[in-house]
Order: C-alpha cells, then structure tokens, then sequence
C-alpha cells in the first residue's frame, strides 16, 4: 500500500517485506506498538522502490517456503547495499543469509513451538538488556548452518546453532525465531532494540499526532463542501465519522440505517452516545420492516447477506439525495463519502502492492462504478488496536470505542433458519443477557466477541418447571483474537458460564438449552453464516 504523504512525510518509515507469512501484519503492528510507522510490501520490491519511498529501516518476515526450492521468493540483492538497516525473521534471516554469502539447509532437524535460546553476545545489539537465555517461538525446518562473511552469530538453540546474527557495521541483523509472537518473551524487545539502537529511528508515531495530521488534511482535501458517512454501529465508522467532524464540523452528514438487526437497544445508544460526544446530529432511518419482508422465506447465508446489503445500498441512496436537495438548497455541494476503511481492510482486499486478493472486504470492494462522491477514508493506515486510540483521543466513550465487532448483516448472521420478528426478539434477549453478565465478570476486553447464535431451524427438548418443552438451542462463541485473522475459543470461568445458562433459560422461556463453541479460527470462522 503506499503511504498517504500528508499523514506520513515527517515520520521515518519502516518497511516490512511479506514472503507470504501469516504475520506480516503481526509485524507490522508491534513495530507501530514501539511507536515507528510500518507499511507492508512484496518481497518483489527493488531496491529502487525501496529507495523511491524513503524507507529508513527494513524488516524481512517469516514464510512458508524453503530458500533452495524451484520458485522460492526471494529479495533484491541491491536492497542490502542501500545503507538502510535490515533485520530479517524466520524465512526472511535465511533468505537474508543466503544472498550474503552464508548458508541454509535442510538439516533433517526442525523446530516448532517454544524453544530456549541462548545469548552468546550479550553485547549485541538485538540482545544488549535482555536475559543470557530467553524463551522464543520457533516455526522453521531449514536451518542457517554458516553465517554470511563480516556477520557474527549471537544467539544459537538446539536445532539452529546461527539462531541470530548480526553485522553492526553494515546495520544488518537477523533473528531465527518470531519476535513478533507474544510467545518469545523478549520478542518486543528485539524488535525495538532493532528500531532504536540498529536502525537509530524515533518513536514518534501517535495516536495524538495522527488526529492533528487527518484533521489538516481533511479540512484542506474537503474544503467547503459536505460530506457523508454511513454509521453501522462499529467503532470504525463511528471513529472514522468522529474524525471528520473534529476537521469540518456541520459540513459531515451521518446516517444510520435501522434494519431491525441490531442487538437491543444498539441503535438508541449509538445515536445518543455519538450525538453527545461529537455535537454531529445522526439521522437514524427506520427500515426495519423492509429488510423483515425481504428477508422472508430467506434461509441461504449468502442470500441472506445479498438481500441485506441491496436493500441497504439503495435506502442510502435514499437519504443521499436527501441529503444532496437539502444541501443544494442551501447552496452547497456535496462531494465526498467517508469509509472506515482500516489498514487490514487494503491490504487482504490486495490493495497493498502486489498483495494477494483474500477476500473482497466490505470497506473496500462492491462500491458502485459510478460513484459520484470521492471517498474519505481516514483510518486506512491504521490496525484496530490503533483506531479504538484514536476513539479515545477523540473523546468518544469508551462504550462506542470498546464495542466488540458485530457484523454489517447483523444478528442475521446469528439466527440459524429463516429471519423472524419473533426469533429475533428472542435472540436479543439472549444476546443482552450475555453481555450483561461479561460486562459483570470484567470480561469485555479480555474476549474479541462473543457471539450468541439462535439455532431457528432446530428443537430440543427439555423440561421447565414441571412441564415438557420443546424449545431452541442457543450457542455461546467467545473468542479472543488481535485481529480476528486467527481466533481462538476463549476459557471464560465456569461460574460465569452457569450463571449465564441459568439466566438464559429461566428469563428467555423459549431457550431451553445453552451451548458452547470451542472451535478455534481456523477452522471454523468466528460467526456461524
């Protein structure tokens, strides 16, 4: 992805070439945690892109491939003779390795998980302050067997005598294992001694810098005309909106689409809390009935979804022009359309030069050909964990900034069967239920979400009182992730989870049976449809 000049022209870029790691990302935000600006590109950039963008230090991450193999990626040679520091990880310390003159094999070993590292250089720069042996995580089957010439070896485990390397001089280090992994406990450390003392950079990425930075460029790029911003709900568009109106005040118009699939009470307390902390007014359109009578019959996810997001596009357009012949009439234009567009969204849309396509995102892909707004999208170079800061730093409560995520389609996603009025009354009450007693336990933010899934299709028998039932079952989902790329089922306490039951199934007469899903992500995605 390239850089938004005016967000980034006074900070000292630091680059994270993807060789196709799960943790590019991961990379790219522990470094934004040690207050440096990272972008992630290909490894096919050269050297003179490299150049050409001003970077000012270079990490090379893991990947799943073998150095020696047929079509293995690989790096420009030219890029370690720019005089920019590089640290290389995983696949990217071997690769670095091998076009340095060393040399990798296949050394029959391997290691996987939690391996003990031991310091042969306390003195190093990776390692100066940090424990003579240090627990790391290590996912490699190939092995650096000789370090290139000029590199002294620092660090050695097991099944990797060259774990780490480094050459001062030239500014070049590498480390075996994943630093980036909250697993290796010195991790961090490595990667801001690398920031710091190798590479020499500031610490000069905030979240405070970033809201004067936007809120400049929003009033220069805007002007004096007005803009529009689609709330969901969700911290990102609420934060991105917030945003917007810091820099043009009543110029930013909000709409908030009710289609009657928000969890109880949502849609009050998004207008009232966002209202109150912004000034902005939210027009709130209820469309609930529509989307209901649309969704008859509908069973399909993917339907389900078609049908949503159709009915949504045009009752935008309908407040659009609205919106457009309020603002004419006044004299004024109307030329631009906000999105909480974050920087994940670009890069697994393959909007990150030479990224993959993974996944047509909501944010990013399906906005019509013809659309006559420019967009604003003040989030895009930024991870969740950074746009809840901002929230923060723009004065939104903590109730709209630490919302868990919660899908566009809403609680259709979380009803299993067809879309009624009934099963979502039902679900609502569940769904509170649950949030109550996560809120009770402290838990909010020790779990990314907890869905609660209705099972509409299915009946279970029961007894309540002295009577037989046949009711729904409902699934409990609460996972913990950073980003919700990987997931994994979250251990809540045993006495939280029965009094969660115990509620569901006495106040909601028509559950009579509460269930947990204990499937981490992969395989099984976070929602159920």
């Amino acid at each position: 992805m390239t850089a938004d000049p005016a967000l980034t022209a006074d900070l000292e870029l630091v680059l994270v070439v993807d060789f196709g790691a799960q943790y590019a990302q991961l990379i790219a935000r522990r470094v934004r945690e040690a207050r440096c600006y990272s972008e992630i590109v290909p490894h096919s950039i050269t050297a003179e892109q490299v150049r050409a963008k001003g970077a000012k230090a270079i990490i090379l991450s893991g990947g799943p491939a073998s150095v020696y193999s047929d079509g293995a990626p690989s790096i420009d040679p030219g890029i370690f003779e720019l005089g920019i520091p590089v640290l290389g990880i995983c696949y990217g310390f071997q690769a670095m390795a091998q076009v340095l003159g060393g040399k990798v094999a296949h050394t029959g070993g391997s290691e996987f998980g939690r391996t003990d590292l031991v310091v042969s250089e306390p003195d190093s720069t990776i390692f100066a302050g940090s424990p003579a042996q240090q627990e790391v995580w290590m996912s490699h089957g190939d092995a650096v067997t000789e370090s290139p010439p000029g590199f002294r070896v620092t660090g050695s485990t097991k099944g990797a005598p060259v774990a780490a390397f480094e050459n001062t001089e030239r500014r070049l280090f590498g480390v075996q294992y994943h630093p980036e992994v909250l697993h290796s406990t010195y991790g961090q450390h490595a990667l801001e001694a690398f920031l710091h003392d190798g590479a020499g950079l500031r610490a000069d990425w905030t979240m405070d810098a970033v809201v004067d930075t936007q809120v400049e460029q929003i009033r220069e790029q805007v002007g004096d005309a007005h803009v529009i911003c689609a709330l969901s709900g969700g911290v990102d568009s609420a934060v991105a909106a917030a945003l917007v109106r810091r820099a043009i005040g009543d110029q930013l118009h909000c709409v908030l689409v009710d289609h009657g699939l928000m969890r109880k009470g949502e849609v009050e307390q998004v207008k009232r809390d966002f209202e109150a902390a912004t000034g902005a007014r939210l027009r709130v359109i209820d469309a609930s009935e529509r989307f209901l009578a649309d969704l008859a019959g509908v069973t399909d996810p993917e339907q389900k979804r078609k049908t949503i997001g159709a009915d949504f596009i045009r009752i935008f357009e309908d407040a659009e022009r609205e919106i457009l012949d309020e603002v004419r009439h006044e004299g004024g234009r109307v030329g631009f359309l906000v999105q909480g567009t974050l920087y994940p969204d670009v890069v697994e849309s393959g909007g990150g030069e030479g990224a993959a396509n993974i996944k047509s995102h909501h944010n990013v892909g399906g906005l019509p050909e013809d659309l006559q707004f420019e967009l604003i999208e003040p989030l895009r170079t930024l991870f969740k964990d950074e746009v809840r800061r901002v929230g923060i730093e723009l004065g939104l409560p903590e109730e709209l900034v630490w919302r868990q995520p919660f899908p566009g389609p809403g609680l259709a996603l979380r009803i299993i069967g067809e879309i009624t009025r009934e099963r979502l009354e039902i679900l609502r009450e569940a769904d509170q239920i649950v949030r109550d007693e996560l809120t009770a336990a402290g838990l909010d933010r020790q779990i990314w979400q907890c869905p609660v899934v209705l099972l509409g299709d299915v009946r279970s028998v029961g007894v309540q009182g002295d009577g037989r039932t046949y009711g729904h079952p409902v699934v409990l989902r609460p996972v913990t992730s950073e980003d919700a790329m990987t997931a994994d089922w979250a251990r809540l306490p045993y006495d939280v989870l029965a009094r969660v039951s115990n509620r569901i199934t006495n106040e909601v007469r028509e559950i009579n049976r509460v269930t947990l899903d204990i499937t981490s992500k992969p395989p099984g995605t976070i929602e159920w449809e």
